[in-house]
């Protein structure tokens, strides 16, 4: 849990004034403290929503919403967050959080489906390492299922193996 969470609030509005203005960008925001959260698509509520729109908003999810990613980057090493509650505080623009989680959910639903009915892995491809997180959430209590993260960097991604399965070899993509 976030310590004095207005004060938290109050130094990434301050923060994102000055980007925003840097960059010249045509952007809003609202910072919400203790935001209500629809369980069945956020397994990890934050604590402080940051939802940014306006006309630049286009740029903030290009490539796979690589600013977005990095806007909230960089205001948790700002605020010098711990690892463990970069989850606390997140950023949204145009409901992309919630479409992307949706999402995931169901590719997790495909993919079990497809590794129960075949007894092989199922590979995802890369993906951020909180999205990564959501994935092994949705198998952790699973009876048949297990996951694992693989690969480097910005290539590691989650593999869906039947909980018994033992590899002949190297799992493929």
């Amino acid at each position: 849990m976030l310590q004095d969470k207005v004060a938290l609030a109050k130094k990434i509005d301050s923060f994102l004034k000055n980007i925003i203005a840097s960059g010249g960008f045509l952007l809003k925001y609202r910072i919400t403290v203790n935001p209500p959260s629809a369980p069945e698509l956020d397994l990890f509520a934050p604590e402080i929503l940051v939802e940014l729109a306006g006309p630049d908003s286009s740029l903030v999810l290009e490539r796979g919403a690589e600013m977005l990613r990095s806007l909230e980057t960089i205001v948790h090493e700002s605020l010098r967050l711990h690892p463990e509650h970069h989850d606390k505080i997140s950023f949204d623009c145009r409901g992309y959080r919630a479409a992307r989680q949706q999402e995931l959910k169901l590719a997790a639903e495909v993919a079990a489906e497809r590794v129960l009915k075949t007894g092989s892995p199922f590979s995802f491809a890369p993906m951020s390492s909180r999205e990564r997180r959501l994935i092994h959430l949705v198998f952790r209590d699973h009876d048949t299922l297990t996951t694992q993260s693989e690969g480097e960097g910005m290539r590691r991604y989650v593999v869906l193996y039947p909980r018994d399965y033992k590899p002949a070899g190297p799992v493929r993509r």
